[in-house]
């Protein structure tokens, strides 16, 4: 029987130092002034946010009209002081010296909160959406309640308006968090406009820069990404040039196709299954492999 394997003071001692001096390269920051966003309470603050979009579908279920005002003013003033906090957690990672981080952090934390109303209204269009365009969704509420699309749809929105207000940090974790559980990969600077739906959508990708219309519908593993990278005169990858797709409004493309670089699609166009794409196509397009193969839209 073979003895189990153990490590000397000494050996540990120079695992210390290594992942100390890793540690030391990765910032410049003291430790002390390190006090990153908390992923778990981020995940419990999106959820305190669909409650508050969706009440009496989450959170409490035993509401009443009455008394709904009331409910909604405590849990709103409430995610306010917990997204405050967090958003200070990560202004203070990206800023060492920030110094008036606490009441900064307030003030966009409130400024968020104030475009609720606006997220909520395309969240109803998106499961109108849902629910016309799939013919197996039983009930708008099926829709809400059960489709990975829907929700990761809901992070995006929600993660886009904080980055927007140039909230650092927590718009991307709170889309990873939805990709984590959906398979759902939308990035918080995408542009979607009302009643988009996802129909179930494991491996969607959806660029940075996208812009996405009214009315348009994706199927499972399509990418909508960049081409190619710019780079800047020290060969390091330009942020934020537009780079990916422009889908307009009533487009659908269907599962696994991939459209590449700053290319738009034409209003009313259909993309064909295992497209792939790196050229504009004009409005009333249909796509499929076959025509894209001899570059001839039909």
């Amino acid at each position: 029987m073979s003895k189990p394997c153990s490590e000397s003071p000494a050996d540990l001692q120079v695992i210390v130092e290594a992942l100390t001096e890793a540690s030391a390269a990765l910032s410049e920051m003291p430790l002390g002034r390190r006090k990153f966003p908390s992923r778990t309470v981020l995940e419990t603050l999106v959820e305190e946010l669909r409650a508050l979009l969706f009440p009496g579908y989450f959170g409490a279920s035993e509401l009443k009209a009455e008394t709904l005002p009331y409910h909604l003013g405590a849990q709103l003033e409430r995610v306010r002081h917990g997204l405050s906090d967090q958003i200070q957690r990560g202004l203070m990672a990206s800023d060492p010296a920030c110094g008036d981080c606490g009441a900064r952090s307030l003030e966009l934390a409130s400024a968020f909160l104030a475009r609720l109303p606006e997220v909520r209204r395309l969240l109803g269009t998106d499961i109108e959406a849902g629910f016309e365009g799939d013919p197996a969704a039983v009930s708008p509420e099926e829709v809400l309640f059960s489709y990975p699309g829907l929700l990761a749809i809901t992070s995006q929105r929600l993660a886009h308006e904080l980055l927007k207000l140039g909230v650092p940090l927590l718009p991307r974790m709170i889309t990873e968090q939805a990709h984590s559980l959906t398979g759902i990969d939308i990035h918080p600077g995408a542009q979607l406009g009302e009643r988009f739906f996802i129909d179930h959508g494991t491996g969607v990708v959806i660029g940075e820069t996208c812009v996405i219309g009214r009315n348009v519908r994706l199927y499972q593993g399509v990418t909508l990404g960049a081409k190619s990278f710019p780079l800047d005169a020290e060969g390091h990858p330009t942020k934020g040039v537009p780079r990916h797709p422009v889908v307009e409004d009533d487009v659908i493309i269907y599962s696994n196709a991939t459209i590449l670089g700053r290319v738009t699609l034409g209003r009313g166009s259909a993309i064909g299954g295992n497209v792939w794409l790196t050229h504009s196509v004009p409005p009333g397009s249909v796509i499929t492999q076959a025509n894209e193969k001899d570059g001839m839209p039909a």
